[in-house]
């Protein structure tokens, strides 16, 4: 099987072409992709729950405490106890990430137009089907437990 024949192999590109776009977008601000995607899953009233902001966006932990570490630097979010739970900490927007996080939606409504404007509905709504069905499949925790290594 060629890589171009593989299902990851297109999702792949596509993905790094649409971060390159975000990065070269959000470079312009003096931020990045990872930021503004956290920025915006950030509930502005109540924050959020650290713990939460990982397997939400698909990061790793150490590269989440780094992010946010630098967030929290660039006074974009403050770190508090949860008033109900002490061991947990909620990540809440400054006014300055409330101001970052509009530039990042602004970026992410304006591409997700253009894009909507380049590709047939019909096809859209056949894309995202497939794409929660692939995600169901792969949400599967045995997916690998047959597999049989030649030699």
């Amino acid at each position: 099987m060629k890589p171009f024949e593989t299902i990851e192999y297109p999702i792949r590109l596509v993905w790094t072409k649409i971060s390159r776009l975000y990065n070269g977008e959000a470079a312009k601000y003096g931020t990045t992709m990872a930021t503004g995607f956290i920025l915006l899953n950030i509930d502005r009233n109540e924050g959020t729950p650290s713990t939460k902001l990982g397997p939400m966006l698909g990061l790793e932990p150490r590269s989440l405490v780094r992010t946010l570490s630098a967030m929290e630097e660039k006074g974009l979010i403050l770190r508090k106890p949860d008033p109900l739970d002490k061991r947990m900490v909620r990540i809440h927007l400054t006014p300055f990430g409330i101001e970052k996080r509009e530039v990042s939606k602004a970026a992410v409504v304006y591409l997700n137009k253009k894009i909507q404007q380049n590709i047939d509905p019909e096809k859209l709504t056949v894309f995202f089907e497939v794409l929660d069905e692939l995600n169901q499949a792969l949400d599967n925790q045995e997916f690998f437990s047959d597999l049989q290594y030649a030699g």
